[in-house]
């Protein structure tokens, strides 16, 4: 049953190694906020990394402590929700470049003793996964079980699948693109002018007492309006009046629109520094996974399996740039799952439809395939060894199952340390005496829980991994099955 996560708390940490940035720059030291939810599992394998969009932070689910208020997706994330805290060990970080505790503008440049201002490097979305990624290896975490956001989230866990293939096993991109469109570059440079042009801004170098207020609240009013569809600023203000009295014929705020507007832009002056909005817009900007045009290229090393999700009525990030991305992985034989919300909602509806992504990201996670699960790099043996060679890897390498290789390195059999015993006890020589020929196999992009059924049903504990040429490249256990599937420890 679905709950609610009790009180979160925003950690730090700084590292002093340089992290060299896509502009040939260098940001060090540099520090990350980040909270967690559940339990990291021995093996480390449920980690899930969640990330935040533009005007996002760490706070994703539990209260805060010090505002009260809920994770920006709280309705996700908790026990029995699609990031299953009883199962999975949730991370949010703050992006470098934002102002909620990782490095930013904000910050204080450790040469000059001041805030950085402008003299705080150009970032990139990239950037920031390379960031995230030193708060990974941090917790010790090789795989991540997945990598998930909307938005600007969304973009970061596609940069992680082309960046980090080898450290993700799934990536849930919602509401996004794998460039950014001329539009939203637009709407970008819009709000960034709006700030620049406040007199308060002074260059970058405003006091953290006077920022140039107006000018970002015009900047969130943009935003804002890009977040909302036609239909849901009908039905949530229509032509409705603030004021009780109508028509004024002045230029005061007549409208509950215009209102509406007005509090999203102040509000958010509060919480959100300038300058941040302006590097991390600038991101968005750059942001560009194709390779001399092409998505295909760009995603040609990707190895994890993806979830897409779009928003129907989302004309920020409209569904055809879901669909160009999952044409790039499909062109390049990648497990790719699409799946269009219908929703009147607009772009904030990967914040709002908590119903239908429940479902749809918890089936996705649920979905385990054998390639997820099973272990490479195994051991094996050729049909000509002796019992005695067998014996010898089996003890050597810590393994009750040796597959057997016969001509054209493809699997010809079995043998487990049952076999083995049963030699010695026998008096037996040769493999071809003891090993099993009639070998169940799984394949590495079936459902884990089909190879499971078979292991079941035949009361055997393990599966070779076979390719197309039907040659060895792992083994699936039910050991790891349970470890993967089973509930932390």
């Amino acid at each position: 049953m679905a709950q609610s996560l009790s009180t979160a708390k925003t950690m730090t940490i700084t590292f002093d190694e340089p992290l060299l940035l896509e502009s040939k720059a260098t940001l060090t030291p540099f520090t990350i906020a980040y909270q967690v939810y559940g339990k990291l599992n021995r093996e480390k394998s449920n980690a899930i990394l969640v990330c935040h969009a533009l005007s996002g932070d760490a706070h994703a689910a539990g209260v805060d402590p010090d505002s009260g208020k809920k994770g920006w997706w709280e309705t996700l994330i908790g026990p029995g929700k699609a990031f299953d805290t009883d199962r999975y060990f949730v991370i949010c970080s703050n992006v470098i470049g934002g102002c909620k505790g990782s490095t930013g503008p904000a910050s204080i440049n450790p040469t000059t003793k001041k805030p950085y201002g402008l003299g705080f490097p150009v970032i990139t979305i990239q950037d920031m996964v390379r960031a995230q990624k030193r708060l990974i290896d941090h917790f010790g975490i090789r795989r991540l079980a997945a990598v998930a956001g909307g938005s600007m989230g969304g973009m970061q866990a596609l940069a992680w699948s082309v960046l980090y293939p080898e450290s993700v096993s799934k990536v849930i991109a919602i509401a996004t693109t794998a460039r950014s469109s001329p539009q939203q570059i637009a709407f970008n440079e819009v709000g960034r002018q709006a700030i620049m042009a406040d007199p308060a801004w002074k260059g970058g170098e405003y006091p953290a007492t006077d920022p140039p207020s107006r000018g970002l609240g015009v900047a969130r009013m943009i935003g804002h309006i890009t977040y909302l569809s036609d239909e849901a600023m009908h039905e949530k203000f229509g032509r409705r009046f603030y004021g009780p009295e109508g028509i004024n014929y002045d230029f005061a705020t007549e409208f509950q629109v215009e209102s509406y507007l007005h509090h999203q832009g102040d509000s958010f002056t509060r919480r959100f520094d300038p300058n941040s909005y302006l590097y991390i817009t600038r991101a968005l900007d750059y942001f560009d996974l194709s390779m001399d045009g092409s998505l295909a290229a760009g995603f040609a090393h990707a190895t994890s399996s993806f979830l897409v999700v779009s928003v129907s009525s989302d004309w920020l990030y409209p569904p055809y740039q879901s669909e160009e991305i999952v044409s790039a992985l499909t062109e390049n034989g990648i497990d790719v799952q699409y799946r269009e919300i219908r929703s009147k909602y607009g772009h904030d509806a990967f914040l709002l439809e908590s119903g239908q992504l429940n479902y749809i990201i918890g089936d996705f996670l649920d979905r385990l395939l054998v390639k997820n699960v099973m272990e490479s790099g195994i051991p094996t043996i050729n049909e000509a060894a002796s019992i005695l060679e067998a014996s010898k890897i089996m003890i050597n390498e810590g393994v009750n199952h040796l597959p057997v290789l016969g001509e054209e390195e493809k699997l010809s059999g079995i043998v487990t340390s049952w076999d083995i015993a049963k030699a010695v006890a026998c008096g037996h020589r040769t493999l071809d005496e003891i090993m099993s020929r009639d070998v169940l196999t799984a394949l590495p992009d079936e459902p884990v829980r089909d190879a499971a059924r078979r292991m079941q049903d035949r009361s055997i504990s393990a599966l070779p991994v076979v390719d197309e040429k039907k040659r060895v490249i792992g083994i699936i256990t039910s050991d790891a099955i349970s470890r993967l599937v089973g509930r932390c420890t």
